[in-house]
């Protein structure tokens, strides 16, 4: 029986969860993994059956009718049929375009493509900068998202303020940076030399790779400190209590409980927020349109562009279908490092 404490801390008895006949044949002879697989599969198969006839809207319509048909099979009821119908429509809007894009694509084309160099720079620019940038959107959040997720008065205000980069148009964004970090803005002319090493640094922001990671990192820190942030609220305040009073102090009840448990929250901030900077266009064109970076296969510096930028470039000087293949294989490399991620770091095989 719950006591009062727990029942004042919000922890009621998890409700029982049924579970009907048919999902436990199905699960007891093939598995949730090999049940997904098939059910990818056969929507992979319509679609190309749709696309042989010459209609690929047609798997529009199957992927809708058979959501619907699976969610009636699982004895979800009329409102749960309902709601995986109109849910699949919404990811039909997103996932079609991709597929065709996918499928449209030349394979000798996306081979040549790949082998371009200039291609090769960009992708690997469109990695190494956003990585850049979201392990400063973590470094920095992480302690930011602690304080939101304790409450401090005031805190709409600073919530405001993260998430006002949501809503920026990535033009504004770009000048907002060139603005505040450009010349005559808050570092500039900011310069210091090293002479034991030869080094000198200099704080610029426009065509620079400081100024790329700074316009990534501006759009993309509100993913990483919303999901650090959920993850520390989603932490029981008791357990973190009983650390406490059992001598721990506030560093070391973070280290050894709060962080533990939030840790998956965290991973994926980064990961969402490494995922928005590959996808900027905006800000990056007008802050660092070409940088100069060190490219490691070759071991030397070059100057390259962000990958986006580097498509839309493609697009107005050579066409749909050389810009098309470019961005075939960037949908590919995010796709693989995503798998990758939820692979290595999650042993459900799924975000928390």
């Amino acid at each position: 029986m719950s006591t009062d404490a727990e029942t004042r801390s919000g922890d009621a008895p998890a409700p029982t969860r049924t579970t009907d006949s048919a999902d436990e044949r199905l699960v007891g002879r093939i598995g949730t993994g090999t049940a997904i697989l098939a059910v990818c599969s056969v929507q992979l198969v319509a679609f190309a059956a749709a696309l042989a006839v010459g209609y690929p809207g047609a798997y529009a319509g199957f992927a809708v009718v058979s959501a619907g048909a699976i969610a009636a099979y699982r004895n979800r009821g009329a409102f749960g049929v309902l709601a995986a119908t109109l849910g699949t429509v919404l990811l039909v809007a997103l996932g079609l375009p991709l597929l065709m894009l996918v499928a449209r694509q030349d394979p000798a084309l996306v081979a040549e493509m790949a082998a371009d160099p200039a291609v090769r720079q960009a992708l690997y620019l469109s990695v190494y900068a956003p990585l850049l940038a979201a392990i400063a959107s973590v470094a920095l959040g992480v302690p930011l998202a602690l304080v939101l997720a304790r409450g401090f008065p005031g805190q709409e205000l600073v919530e405001s303020l993260v998430d006002l980069p949501l809503v920026v148009p990535h033009s504004v964004a770009g000048l907002a940076i060139l603005f505040g970090f450009g010349k005559g803005g808050a570092f500039g002319g900011v310069s210091f030399t090293v002479p034991v090493i030869d080094f000198t640094f200099e704080f610029a922001v426009l065509q620079t790779m400081l100024g790329m990671v700074l316009a990534m990192t501006f759009v993309s820190a509100p993913f990483a400190v919303n999901a650090a942030r959920e993850a520390f609220e989603s932490v029981p305040t008791r357990v973190e209590w009983a650390a406490r009073t059992l001598g721990a102090n506030r560093f070391e009840t973070f280290r050894r409980v709060t962080a533990p448990l939030a840790w998956r929250g965290v991973l994926t901030g980064g990961v969402l927020a490494w995922a928005r900077a590959v996808s900027e266009f905006g800000a990056v064109a007008i802050v660092a349109y070409s940088v100069e970076f060190f490219y490691l296969p070759k071991g030397e510096s070059l100057t390259a562009q962000h990958a986006p930028v580097f498509i839309y470039n493609t697009y107005l000087s050579a066409g749909l279908d050389e810009s098309g293949a470019v961005a075939t294989i960037l949908l590919a490399l995010s796709a693989a490092i995503f798998l990758l991620v939820r692979t290595v770091a999650y042993d459900d095989g799924g975000w928390p």
